[in-house]
């Protein structure tokens, strides 16, 4: 991270009384860390907004109203320092209720990360121990260094530049290498060795993870988890592999016009891409993956084991922190490797800022390149744009792409979630990330929009992240249970969509509003996920990420009753938070010009009018999507990748 940002005095006050106030004990270190991480990780606009918001809670004035005190936030008494919280949490004032959500979010998640500085004695009350793996001996890939640009382009000799090296990237750049194009990968994240990947949460959100981890809708009511470095999200997903339903197939055929994508060669694209990612069915079944089963046994549910792209692997639960035994088929390991095998070279710490066009035809990049930055401009006659949906359309808006749907009808797979606490230990974070999941929900009908319930393996910041607070003494409370929690997510597909728009060289806004077919669907979800919880012999159930919700078993109010509240829930922005790790469609492809900026191959048009493309400019990665999936979407993007792929080998 940078260094620390310079916060005045004041602010730096109230910021570690906030932090004690969320969670005691370590509130001056705390607030020292959120500083620097809200510098590196958030647009200013966003950290000016939270700096003036600890203006106001200083503000004697407000305090009296929000506390039945005139004093500053700092100066009062824990009890009404949580009633002002509080107060803003419920606040009519969106403004208030986004910067709520934001510090909460964020100095809860440092409260119980393992690598903060007071961490690790919450860690050691709540029985947390996190599997050890072991260190791969060796490296897959190596980076490219370029040459010296002596003041004009710098000559790499390559045919095809790929923006981007994840699960879109890393499948075209093995693709074209192997049809014997030169092949130059740029990647704005660092390259990350197995023997360098972090071994703890903290760690791994600063280094892997978009924004350091701290990606969220502009209002803050959904928190987004993307990959940031070589890999992309195949470096830090879970590894659940699920193609594209056939149901979905042929709604991009009919309703799109994605020739083809219900047909033999499309699916034969996915059968390949499992055997190249070695997906297997889970070897083993940990507990939290187990209540899903013995749930869904009892409720007569469509459910089993899920396929990963993990082999030789049962027995760790750290994916989400890189791979560092190497087993993991992530790009770094399969794609990408192959690439390189064949020629490819890969360039690390390269952020792509515009791409150059001159006359309607691609002519190179012009990219920020290594520590310290340098410009430089690479020439090649084509170019594949794989940066991921928060930031494909942020590089072509920025280089000055027309077609106004860049950016728009962005899906996330909004995810809600439900915990069950078991009288047994769960230990969601050791074991297998995801070995079980329920498609009782995924064909049409079954539900108001499809989803898939599946295991979350959160670590303790994560965990405090989505607890629901509502004073310290109940959040620790909730904490201190940690290892008996399992908890459930709904994967669903869309019900609304949002938009992507640059708002500088390095940062985005995103914004996200569901609609009520996806209201419905988050509610329906909630339900399913707490029959399957009580199913499994849970003895509590929570809803997360939301004001607390709890039943108890054997109490007087029954799972139906329960579930009958969540018409109450309210879903409106930062009333609440959803989750997402998937992000498509904000360059979506079609044969409809006027709301699909790519074509059905995969060419970036110049207008909304459909007449013509860039030539030599092309989208391959999860932006294409034409809508949601509402399942884990690794399978389809590369899919979609290799659809591409074949366009840019036969216009070369």
């Amino acid at each position: 991270m940078t260094a620390a940002p310079a916060w005045s005095a004041s602010e730096m006050a109230t910021l570690a009384a906030v932090a004690e106030t969320f969670v005691p004990g370590g509130g001056d270190a705390r607030a020292a860390r959120a500083a620097e991480a809200l510098e590196a990780g958030l647009a200013a606009a966003q950290v000016r907004q939270l700096r003036l918001v600890l203006g106001v809670m200083d503000s004697r004035l407000a305090n009296l109203v929000l506390a039945a005190r005139a004093a500053r936030f700092r100066d009062l008494a824990a009890a009404d320092r949580e009633r002002c919280l509080l107060a803003w949490a419920g606040s009519a004032i969106p403004q208030r209720r986004a910067a709520f959500h934001a510090y909460r979010k964020l100095l809860t998640f440092l409260a119980y990360a393992r690598g903060s500085e007071d961490a690790a004695p919450r860690l050691e009350a709540i029985g947390y121990r996190p599997d050890q793996p072991p260190v791969a001996p060796d490296s897959a890939i190596t980076p490219w260094q370029l040459p010296a640009d002596n003041g004009g382009p710098v000559d790499t000799d390559a045919d095809v530049i790929v923006v981007g090296s994840g699960a879109g990237g890393g499948v075209v750049a093995r693709d074209l290498a192997m049809a014997g194009r030169s092949v130059l990968v740029l990647e704005a994240g660092p390259l990350v060795t197995e023997a360098a990947m972090p071994v703890d949460e903290l760690d791994a959100f600063d280094r892997l993870y978009l924004d350091h981890g701290l990606t969220a809708t502009w209002d803050g009511s959904a928190t987004l988890l993307a990959g940031a470095a070589v890999g992309g999200g195949t470096l830090v997903n879970w590894m659940t592999c699920v193609g594209s339903p056939a149901e979905l197939r042929a709604e991009w055929v009919r309703d799109h016009g994605i020739g083809g994508w219900d047909g033999g060669e499309a699916i034969a694209d996915v059968v390949a891409l499992e055997s190249e990612l070695g997906v297997r069915e889970a070897a083993s079944v940990p507990p939290k993956d187990a209540a899903i089963l013995r749930g869904a046994a009892a409720l007569g549910w469509k459910a089993g084991r899920i396929r990963r792209n993990g082999p030789d692997c049962a027995d760790c639960g750290s994916c989400g922190f890189g791979c560092r035994r190497g087993t993991k088929r992530s790009a770094v390991r399969s794609h990408l490797a192959e690439a390189v095998a064949c020629g490819a070279r890969i360039v690390p710490d390269a952020r792509v800022d515009r791409i150059i066009v001159r006359a309607g035809r691609v002519v190179g990049v012009a990219a920020s390149v290594g520590d310290p930055l340098r410009q430089v401009m690479l020439p090649a006659r084509q170019v594949v744009v794989a940066a991921g949906a928060l930031r494909t359309p942020a590089i072509l808006q920025r280089s000055g792409a027309e077609h106004p749907a860049i950016g728009r009808h962005l899906r996330i797979h909004p995810v809600s979630v439900v915990a069950g606490r078991f009288d047994e230990p769960v230990d969601m974070w050791r074991g297998v990330m995801q070995a079980a999941r329920v498609d009782e929900f995924v064909a049409a009908g079954a539900g108001p929009r499809p989803y898939v319930i599946e295991s979350a393996p959160g670590h303790p910041g994560l965990l405090a992240l989505a607890l629901p607070w509502e004073g310290a003494a109940a959040h620790a409370a909730l904490a201190s249970v940690a290892r008996h929690l399992a908890p459930f997510i709904a994967i669903t597909r869309d019900g609304g969509e949002g938009r992507v728009r640059a708002t500088g060289a390095r940062h985005t806004r995103v914004d996200y509003r569901l609609d009520s077919d996806g209201i419905a669907t988050l509610r329906h979800a909630l339900g399913s996920m707490a029959r399957l919880a009580g199913a499994a012999g849970a003895r509590e159930i929570l809803a997360l990420g939301m004001p607390l919700r709890r039943y108890e078993a054997g109490g007087r109010e029954s799972v139906d009753r329960w579930i009958e509240s969540l018409a109450e829930v309210d879903f409106r922005p930062n009333r609440g938070t959803v989750f997402s790790a998937h992000q498509l469609g904000s360059v979506r492809m079609g044969a409809r010009a006027g709301d699909a900026p790519c074509d059905p191959a995969g060419r970036l048009r110049t207008s909304a009018a459909g007449d013509g493309v860039i030539r030599g400019l092309y989208v391959a990665d999860g932006s294409l999507a034409p809508t949601g999936l509402g399942v884990n979407p690794m399978i389809t993007i590369m899919a979609l990748a290799r659809r591409v792929g074949r366009t840019v080998i036969a216009e070369a």
